[in-house]
């Protein structure tokens, strides 16, 4: 007893810590199953089209790419812009972004910013910048499950979506954040390697509808709901000093980007920029921001296990449980040639990923997939799937338990022989500075490939990660 009085200080402490722990994981347990209700709303056939839509694509491989037709499309916005990001940061490529956006609401085209309320609170939160443009009459900022201390049993809750468009004429959807990390060839101290797809809608066909519309909806939705709430959006902002100085810097930088960058301002003919489709079809997960159904991931299934030659599967990073390793091993027994690329630990920006992979990397290998792990010397940060020669799945979603149960995801599947044959070879491009993974311990590694290894002591901090996670992986 006399025991127990001396050290109810630190019994108290560990409660709180039991109980926050317990909030915080309780709302993902246990893994949550399709239902049959939405299983039966996933038909394999719907995903392709017999005749060619009013959809045509473009990837958009490098961050430069990013950049360019981030700023080519904005400038053609006559009524409407719609942005969705996990995460916008200060930062040059930002700024661009920005500038482009004060430019079009000052000439009366309204827009609309949906950003996650965690990645707000942590890089938006009081600056000048962001609240420069939520000041804007025409430009509004709403944040998904915004940060509150008080419920941290919904601070897991994230959105993940990374989208933009622009009037009813095109908009780009993959898995890049809003900073100079994805986007841009700005100097930064950190970049990674990102993949989008750019989808311009040549009008509502006999064929079909656009799929614009598609993301348009899934976004009403999202905006609409009790889970967004305003971001600064007061006009009385423009009144204090530092947010009307930011005002005029990204007046100065709109200028200063036409000047530099006449090409970007002029008409430019998408029809050539772009391949036909046959179909564009979104695919999301569940909005709520308590445990999900895993939609993305069993979509994906069903369209992989039906491969009749090829599946290659691009993530960062791998992070399974027990029905994602049989979902894929099923598919590896089905299909003659099933690939999957992720970045090599000693490569990959993700400590905590990389620490789970060591620690699951036989169960990896036992689903049957050529495991392949890149090497390029900048981090991966690309999600896509080709499937055969005619479709090509880009988007958000990683292949882990954090985007199969935890987070928002979006994924676009576009049927297109075209667009797919663009997209293997920019993906045979990467997988050239792969190893090959032949066991837990042994690799096939390319002649003109350095290895740049980790030192000792990061091996060690992997090794030790990897066990003390394993409580909490379901959010990884």
């Amino acid at each position: 007893m006399k025991l127990l009085k001396r050290r109810w200080k630190l019994i108290l402490v560990l409660g709180i810590i039991a109980a926050l722990l317990a909030g915080v994981m309780g709302p993902f347990i246990p893994y949550k199953t399709v239902s049959e209700k939405a299983a039966a709303k996933i038909h394999t056939e719907d995903f392709r089209g017999e005749k060619e839509g009013p959809d045509r694509a473009m990837l958009l491989e490098t961050n430069v790419s990013a950049w360019e037709e981030r700023i080519r499309l904005i400038n053609q916005a006559k009524e409407r812009i719609i942005i969705s990001t996990f995460d916008m940061r200060e930062g040059e490529s930002t700024r661009d972004i920005l500038a482009m956006l004060l430019a079009k609401a000052q000439e009366g085209v309204r827009i609309e910013i949906m950003v996650d309320g965690m990645s707000a609170f942590t890089h938006m939160k009081s600056e000048p910048l962001f609240q420069a443009i939520s000041a804007q009459p025409e430009i509004e900022i709403r944040l998904y499950n915004e940060v509150n201390v008080l419920q941290f049993w919904k601070l897991n809750g994230r959105m993940h979506d990374k989208y933009i468009i622009v009037d009813n004429m095109a908009y780009i959807l993959g898995g890049r954040n809003m900073f100079d990390y994805f986007i841009g060839d700005y100097k930064t101290k950190n970049r990674s390697y990102d993949r989008e797809v750019l989808i311009y809608n040549t009008g509502d066909k006999e064929e079909g509808i656009s799929s614009l519309y598609q993301v348009e909806d899934y976004f009403k939705k999202l905006w609409d709901s009790e889970l967004c709430t305003s971001y600064y959006n007061d006009t009385e902002l423009l009144e204090k000093q530092e947010v009307a100085g930011e005002v005029d810097s990204l007046k100065e930088r709109y200028e200063a980007l036409k000047e530099k960058n006449p090409q970007l301002f002029a008409d430019c003919d998408y029809d050539e920029m772009t391949v036909p489709s046959n179909k564009v079809t979104l695919i999301s997960n569940p909005t709520g921001v308590y445990g999900k159904e895993p939609i993305v991931f069993y979509t994906l299934s069903r369209l992989m296990e039906e491969a009749e030659q090829r599946v290659i599967i691009h993530t960062p990073y791998i992070v399974c449980n027990s029905y994602m390793y049989e979902e894929l091993g099923k598919i590896s027994q089905k299909v003659p040639d099933v690939e999957m690329m992720i970045n090599s630990v000693d490569n990959g920006d993700n400590f905590v990923a990389s620490s789970d992979y060591r620690f699951h990397k036989d169960e990896v290998l036992d689903t049957g997939v050529n495991l392949y792990e890149y090497d390029g010397g900048l981090s991966y940060h690309g999600k896509s799937l080709v499937i055969d020669d005619d479709l090509s799945i880009v988007g958000s979603y990683n292949m882990d338990l954090r985007s199969t149960y935890v987070d928002t995801e979006l994924m676009l599947v576009v049927n297109s022989k075209e667009f797919t044959t663009q997209l293997t070879k920019a993906m045979g491009e990467l997988q050239k500075d792969c190893r090959e993974v032949v066991d837990t311990d042994t690799y096939k590694v390319p002649k003109h490939l350095k290895i740049k290894e980790a030192p000792p002591w990061k091996k060690a901090a992997w090794t030790v990660c990897g066990i003390l996670l394993q409580p909490f992986r379901r959010l990884i």
